[in-house]
């Protein structure tokens, strides 16, 4: 057996026999961290202790395979529960200098008398291993997080885009704010489903509230009217503002096959409301 495995199997033995000691030490490397543990472990059943030893022991084997697979379920792990990736960072360092001082100690007690070259071969190996750690602990964090902004972000524009019935016939969209590509995409999949839901056979849109609707946009929106009338449903325009108008006239868009404009959202539903008396 080469000094640098027997070098590894007394570290791995060092972290089995001297648990409170390796604890100790890891502690006392990683400040910010010592004082929260108890808190990570309550809120998500994370225990930092545990893991650095799994860590260790990963990075001793070199099994990249499970290595990639810890880190990834640490990352989804840390994200699900909102812990900063400044904590992470410090610990996983910690672990590292931790790991190399005893690394150290062992080297000199043990008289392994490992040759510098040796030693700088064991050090690249073993910092590689927690380089590749670290990079696929934040790749799986920002994936998930990336997930659940986009999870929250689709459920805050379907709220933003409310269909509401006046009537048995007679339901109205009012839109409010930026209206951009994406916000359009829902748009298309909220209305075309709302209306082969509960049969809508007129939809008022009301654009009193767009705080701007850009160019391309626009260009979609028409064909968000031309989709209303597939699905045997009535548009109605109302609320159009003239700066509004005029982007629409400088594209080119004509709604009057495809959408019915009026005035005010007051004056059509009483016009509407009052038909069905």
């Amino acid at each position: 057996m080469n000094k640098t495995r027997r070098l590894k199997d007394h570290l791995v033995h060092y972290i089995n026999d001297n648990r409170d000691e390796f604890e100790n030490k890891l502690l006392t490397e990683a400040v910010n961290v010592s004082g929260k543990i108890n808190d990570i472990l309550r809120m998500g059943n994370i225990d930092l202790l545990k893991n650095a030893r799994t860590l260790i022991y990963f990075i001793v084997d070199g099994n990249e395979r499970e290595l990639i697979a810890f880190a990834q379920q640490e990352g989804v792990a840390w994200a699900e529960h909102s812990l900063t990736l400044a904590l992470k960072l410090e610990w996983v360092q910690a672990i590292r200098r931790t790991m190399w001082q005893i690394v150290c100690d062992i080297n000199e007690k043990k008289d392994l008398n490992i040759q510098s070259l040796d030693f700088f071969n064991l050090e690249k190996v073993l910092n590689d291993q927690i380089d590749q750690f670290l990079n696929n602990f934040f790749l799986s964090y920002s994936k998930y997080k990336d997930a659940m902004l986009l999870k929250q972000r689709e459920m805050v524009e379907h709220l933003s885009v409310p269909i509401i019935p006046v009537s048995e016939t007679v339901s109205v969209l009012p839109l409010i704010g930026l209206i951009d590509s994406y916000r359009v995409n829902i748009l298309v999949e909220k209305v075309l489903n709302e209306i082969a839901a509960t049969r809508i056979e007129t939809l008022v849109i009301d654009l009193s509230g767009v705080a701007k609707m850009e160019m391309d946009v626009i260009d979609q929106f028409e064909k968000v009217l031309t989709g209303v009338g597939m699905m045997g449903s009535k548009a109605v325009l109302t609320g159009l503002r003239p700066d509004l108008v005029k982007e629409m006239v400088r594209a080119g868009i004509r709604f009057n096959q495809d959408a019915e404009t009026t005035g005010t959202l007051k004056e059509t539903l009483k016009s509407y409301l009052n038909l069905q008396e």
